[in-house]
């Protein structure tokens, strides 16, 4: 039993194998380091060093052994001067271990060689990610998110590469090989599904998505500022289907009120997006138009005049004479009843703009709006089909054809909605978390909106009641002096339930007047009123909103080699981004040679946006290495 039993203390005849710091010191000192520039890359003493080094060249003497380390290589940035640990770009081992040990903010993109890598030409929209400015952004309003392998940079590349693959959701990361995935990130693997969640969950604890967001629609103003000239406005509702109590929205393309989150989008004359705004308790288009153009103001300037343009949801006068007070032009779609033109008044108006021959039947006029103090100026247009159109807006140096043409190119924007639901997973759900809406914000009180609705219903009824009574002394055909007597005694019934409508109308009036419209949120029933958490869904909104900008830009590049850029751009895109391609490394450039696709001429086209993206001199994020691209014949 002695013999089985251990002793104290390293067994005897076994040597010891050392820490993975004196392994990490060994490793530099074969890497060509001296002791100095150990100590000072792995933040510890001289003296500390010298012993490592010291008690392992002992023991290898004692037992005739000598520790191997792997050959110094050059780093993958094409310089040849700074040497990297790790010789084989597959086999991240040491970059791993000093993030381990928390000396490592983010791993340096090392890349491999090789023949019809999958999906490499995604690499194509990196220039454009870079010149979006996204990555000094990040780091500007992140500063870094811990020591870690996969970094903030690199976090930011793999979430924007993810989203141009159509890789939706983290989740996704289940169905794709992460070695084929880090491969186009310059690692050996990508970050999988946990990882990145919890990178996620890391940014969303500094509360700054807005800030990111803001910032990163003040570089795109920078860039183009002269698309900014019109900006359309318009709400998307995230309908909501778990368990949680929140507020609940009309969702038009379900003509139903569901529990769901309103954004609030802006995008440009082109339709790209600039910025997004997600409101509290689901407020609409009027209450929300204020706080929108005070962003806007904020990015453009005090003294450039913008044209908002928006739909019927944002239509209120007063709201009107407040935003041309701030110099704001707005365009929008007359709300209420209005008189039908005459057909004779309308003239066809025909001009090309943005190179498309633009034709409308229009009436242009001015009309006054509150009594009038509002002076605006309409246009309608005359459909094929007999209905009128009419537009309000407060600009009047431009032609009415170039107006009109601006209001109802609205449809970028509802279109830009679709295809982000259905390419980027707009809708989807980042997490589950739920936070209690402010107690001290104020909501619609629903009492007040329970007697508008009786109210409404009080209105209907007196109006019907008044077409059945006017009607009847239309056909009345008695004599002059016995009409209203006999009209009176004939529909006394009618009389009467017009007067007790317009009596309950007038206890509906006063009843109203007694309650507030707005109370606060914890008023409007015992239990608190929940919302979704906003921060990881907002950050992920910017991403997806730089990936799209990014297609866009691409798109733009394409548009003069493609004669169907309008119809198919952004599909030809799309395909460039998921098709193969060879990856080589050398002479400070990593060259992408995408495979030919599916017919020469869209090779043809795709070449000639290679070109162009090679006059960029862009780099890849955290290397010098420059990109070139080009198509395979």
């Amino acid at each position: 039993m002695d013999a089985l039993g251990r002793t104290a203390g390293h067994p005897t005849g076994i040597p010891a194998q050392p820490s993975p710091w004196v392994r990490t010191a060994i490793g530099l000192k074969n890497a060509g380091l001296g002791v100095r520039a150990i100590a000072e890359r792995l933040k510890v003493s001289v003296g500390a060093v010298s012993k490592w080094l010291r008690r392992v060249s002992g023991a290898q003497a004692a037992s005739g052994q000598r520790e191997e380390a792997p050959e110094p290589s050059a780093t993958a940035n094409g310089s040849g001067k700074n040497w990297n640990l790790d010789p084989d770009p597959a086999n991240r081992l040491f970059d791993r271990l000093f993030a381990r040990l928390g000396r490592l903010m983010d791993a340096e993109p090392m890349f491999i060689p090789g023949r019809q890598v999958p999906r490499a030409g995604v690499l194509l929209a990196v220039p454009a990610l870079v010149q979006s400015g996204i990555f000094e952004v990040a780091q500007e309003v992140y500063g870094h998110i811990g020591p870690a392998f996969y970094g903030l940079r690199t976090t930011m590349v793999a979430m924007l590469l993810l989203a141009l693959l159509r890789i939706k959701r983290p989740e996704g990361l289940k169905e794709h090989a992460p070695p084929e995935l880090g491969r186009l990130l310059g690692l050996d693997r990508a970050p999988e599904v946990k990882t990145l969640r919890r990178k996620l969950t890391r940014l969303a604890a500094y509360r700054k998505a807005e800030v990111f967001g803001r910032k990163l629609a003040q570089r795109r103003v920078a860039r183009r500022g002269k698309a900014l000239g019109f900006l359309y406005m318009d709400g998307h509702v995230r309908v909501y289907h778990g368990r949680r109590r929140i507020p609940k929205a009309h969702v038009t393309r379900m003509r139903l009120s569901l529990p769901s989150t309103t954004d609030y989008w802006v995008n440009d004359k082109h339709g790209d997006p600039l910025f997004v705004v997600t409101a509290e308790l689901n407020e609409g288009l009027v209450k929300m138009l204020p706080a929108l153009a005070c962003e806007i103001r904020s990015l453009v300037g005090p003294r450039r005049r913008v044209t908002v343009v928006f739909d019927r949801g944002g239509w209120s006068p007063k709201l009107f004479v407040k935003l041309i007070k701030a110099r704001f032009d707005i365009l929008t779609y007359r709300k209420g009843r209005w008189k039908n033109i005459p057909a004779t008044q309308f003239v066809q108006c025909v001009k090309m703009i943005e190179e498309r021959k633009v034709s409308y039947d229009l009436n242009d006029r001015n009309i006054r709006l509150l009594k009038g103090r509002l002076r605006l100026r309409q246009i309608t247009r005359l459909n094929a089909d007999g209905y009128q159109t009419p537009i309000v807006t407060s600009r009047r140096d431009l032609p009415a054809v170039v107006l009109a043409y601006r209001m109802f190119e609205r449809w970028r924007q509802e279109n830009f909605f679709k295809y982000l639901i259905e390419e980027f997973a707009l809708d989807a759900l980042v997490d589950y978390v739920a936070e209690p809406v402010d107690p001290e914000r104020t909501a619609p009180n629903p009492e007040r909106r329970q007697v508008e609705k009786e109210l409404a219903s009080a209105r209907a009824d007196i109006r019907k009641a008044q077409a059945l009574y006017g009607a009847a002394a239309a056909a009345n055909k008695e004599s002059r002096r016995s009409t209203i007597r006999g009209f009176k005694i004939a529909h006394g019934e009618l009389g009467r339930r017009i007067r007790e409508i317009q009596g309950r109308i007038e206890v509906l009036k006063e009843k109203r007047s007694l309650i507030p419209e707005r109370v606060p949120a914890k008023e409007v029933s015992g239990k608190p009123i929940m919302q979704l958490s906003r921060e990881r869904k907002h950050l992920t909104n910017c991403i997806k909103m730089v990936a799209y900008q990014a297609e866009s830009d691409l798109l733009a590049l394409l548009r003069p080699h493609y004669a169907r850029a309008d119809e198919e751009g952004r599909t030809l895109v799309t395909s460039a981004l998921e098709s193969a391609g060879d990856l080589e490394v050398g002479d400070g450039e990593l060259r992408v040679m995408l495979a030919p696709l599916s017919s020469p001429h869209r090779s043809l086209a795709v070449a000639a946006l290679c070109e162009a993206l090679n006059g960029m001199d862009a780099c890849f994020p955290g290397t010098k290495l420059k990109l070139r691209f080009g198509v395979a014949s």
